[in-house]
């Protein structure tokens, strides 16, 4: 059995398309004895860590990818009914990079680019291209249609641009073969010839939209829903054929015998992409400081005065249990979670927003008590730190609070503001392209 990774897949998460579900997915390409697996939605990421830690759990390498829409023109312009529809274009996470850039594209696809559609141009493209590997796509992709529509020095010239944007190596032409398309076997002629005049690779990959072929019935009346249609409509929207399956690589083999080294770089592909989504800790927000003190000394400072505004008489059991809970939430990494806390407590009273006492194991802290953030004296009445927080068992701590719900809103954009302040000091591009807001892409 030839060596084959699907490299083209819409799960469930296209939503009113794809109705291949994740597990399925993974399951199947298991059966398939396919190490790896892509996931290429519409123009979304929803399934990405889903897919990534499901994959991972059952052995398949998983990689994260999406099917963008290129707009024909800027993507903050509409088209206009003499544009063509958006193209197609694959695009695969190379490495962490890759991911985020991938996720910065997607989300601007949305805020900025949607018209009926998540749009993407190209000069955004090109501008967060780096880690990223790039398909051609099915026949809806740009190179794919000029070559259909016989523009084949037109489809040289943008074969060579996006050769130029991704790098001679992680740009890929795509082929495909379905029943009900004929033009794709002409299709993949000539993207064939473009590949060997301008040195760019095949990649053979099926425009996998459910897992199994007997499922192809089911898909269609999905579409029937997408398109408020039924299935008695002669003119409802078809696929065209049951072959949007996930093949085996003997099938994949026969279909591109003519191709054989398409096929084998979906694995070349698949060894390329090395990303790693696994959790590397906690992530919080930055939190500014007064000039010369670290994260650790502030807090110290502040739960020292705290320590003298709470008790009379500062005495050494006050000191030592102070000194401990301080070298715990230091040494498990948590100095900035309780300044945030903190500082959200001081803004809501400062505004004059009622604030419930901190409720739950957190009132076992000195540390909350002295912060202002519990109102509790914890020693007065024999609670236990470790209760709340323990080295034996990492967890974030958990400190509920209660604010009243007409005047919850101030809060929420008191940290979005402050926290943007942070991150976007000097950046002249802005949220949310900015190298530290990659993380917040996703979907």
């Amino acid at each position: 059995m030839p060596d084959f990774v699907h490299l083209h897949v819409h799960s469930e998460y296209s939503l009113l398309d794809g109705m291949a579900r994740l597990d399925d997915l993974i399951r199947r390409a298991s059966e398939l004895g396919q190490t790896a697996l892509a996931v290429t939605d519409h123009g979304v990421m929803y399934a990405s860590l889903e897919f990534y830690n499901r994959a991972r759990k059952q052995g398949i390498k998983p990689i994260i990818g999406c099917e963008m829409y290129v707009a024909p023109r800027l993507m903050h312009q509409k088209e206009s009914k003499l544009d063509s529809s958006p193209y197609h274009l694959v695009l695969l996470a190379k490495n962490t990079e890759g991911y985020q850039n991938l996720m910065r594209i997607a989300t601007a696809a949305q805020l900025e680019g949607f018209y009926y559609r998540p749009r993407i141009d190209k000069n955004f493209l090109k501008d967060h291209s780096r880690g990223l590997i790039a398909l051609s796509a099915c026949a809806s992709g740009e190179i794919p249609r000029l070559v259909q529509a016989g523009q084949l020095d037109k489809a040289r010239q943008e074969a060579k641009w996006y050769r130029q944007v991704f790098g001679p190596d992680h740009f890929f032409l795509e082929l495909q073969r379905h029943d009900g398309m004929p033009q794709l076997d002409e299709i993949n002629r000539q993207l064939a010839t473009i590949a060997r005049e301008l040195d760019i690779p095949l990649i053979a990959t099926n425009d996998v939209h459910y897992v199994r072929r007997d499922q192809a019935r089911v898909q269609e009346i999905l579409l029937c829903i997408q398109t408020n249609t039924t299935m008695r409509d002669p003119k409802h929207m078809t696929m065209g054929s049951d072959t949007f399956h996930m093949c085996s690589g003997d099938e994949m083999g026969a279909l591109f015998a003519e191709y054989p080294e398409a096929v084998t770089n979906s694995c070349l592909i698949a060894n390329m992409c090395q990303l790693d989504l696994e959790p590397q800790g906690y992530h919080l927000p930055i939190f500014e400081v007064p000039e010369s003190y670290t994260s650790q000394a502030y807090l110290i400072e502040l739960c020292q005065q705290g320590l003298r505004q709470r008790y009379s008489t500062v005495t050494p059991e006050l000191e030592q249990r102070l000194a401990h809970e301080l070298g715990v939430i230091h040494d498990m990494g948590f100095d900035t979670y309780f300044l945030i806390v903190w500082d959200l407590i001081r803004f809501a009273k400062s505004s004059g927003i009622m604030v419930g006492p901190g409720r739950g194991s957190a009132a076992g802290s000195l540390v909350s008590y002295c912060l202002g953030i519990t109102e509790l004296d914890p020693l007065a009445h024999g609670l236990i730190f470790e209760r709340f927080l323990n080295p034996g068992r990492v967890t974030m701590p958990d400190i509920d609070m209660d604010f009243p719900d007409d005047r919850r809103e101030e809060l929420i954009q008191y940290a979005v503001r402050t926290d943007r302040h942070f991150r976007h000091d000097g950046c002249a591009s802005g949220y949310p392209r900015c190298g530290p807001c990659s993380g917040v892409a996703a979907g």
